[in-house]
């Protein structure tokens, strides 16, 4: 059985993007991303963006209200809190790339 992993997301930075530093040393950034879904909804997605996988340089220019396009694949972590157990399905990027906006006439 083949079991393939891979999305692609254009959509729009909804908040500043989260750079933190885990105990291990990894360098890490999250943001938000609102992607359009049918009925004109917008689905707020994490992702995460691990900077040994992409570079820190990849992400400088990137802010709040953005067009960015990822893509990734997906992932979900699960974790017990005092309220009980817990999951978090979000979007671990291989690549982000800043969307220019697109001039009308």
């Amino acid at each position: 059985m083949v079991t393939v992993n891979v999305v692609v997301l254009a959509g729009t930075v909804a908040a500043e993007p989260v750079e933190r530093q885990l105990p291990s040393g990894d360098e890490v950034t999250e943001l938000r991303l609102s992607v359009p879904e049918a009925g004109r909804r917008l689905l707020p997605l994490p992702v995460t963006v691990w900077h040994k996988a992409v570079g820190r340089r990849t992400l400088q220019g990137i802010g709040k209200g953005d067009q960015v396009l990822v893509h990734g694949t997906l992932a979900r972590r699960f974790y017990r809190s005092g309220a009980g157990a817990r999951s978090l399905t979000e979007v671990i990027a291989s690549g982000i790339k800043k969307l220019e906006p697109v001039e009308e006439e």
